[in-house]
């Protein structure tokens, strides 16, 4: 399933308290006191929306939302082309 881009900034811009308008796509969110527990709360969310291949590590590893951004779709992308 894929997550649209406005989600994955509401979402951010929810578990950090401030307004969609103030998250800033490419700088380090722990500058903006993204913390491992909201990361993590974030993982869960997108799974239960149906992102499957999205994981804890791979947007621990670079905290832009431009690249969450891109690492989501391309986890849309294997999910929509791995057959069960």
């Amino acid at each position: 399933m894929r997550i649209s881009d406005n989600r994955v900034l509401a979402d951010v811009a929810d578990v950090l308290y401030i307004e969609v308008s103030d998250v800033d796509q490419t700088g380090d969110l722990r500058t903006q006191g993204m913390d491992s527990v909201r990361l993590l709360e974030l993982v869960e969310r997108w799974r239960s929306a149906g992102v499957a291949g999205i994981d804890f590590i791979t947007l621990a590893e670079d905290q832009r939302v431009s690249r969450w951004l891109e690492v989501l779709a391309a986890s849309t992308n294997d999910d929509a082309g791995s057959s069960e």
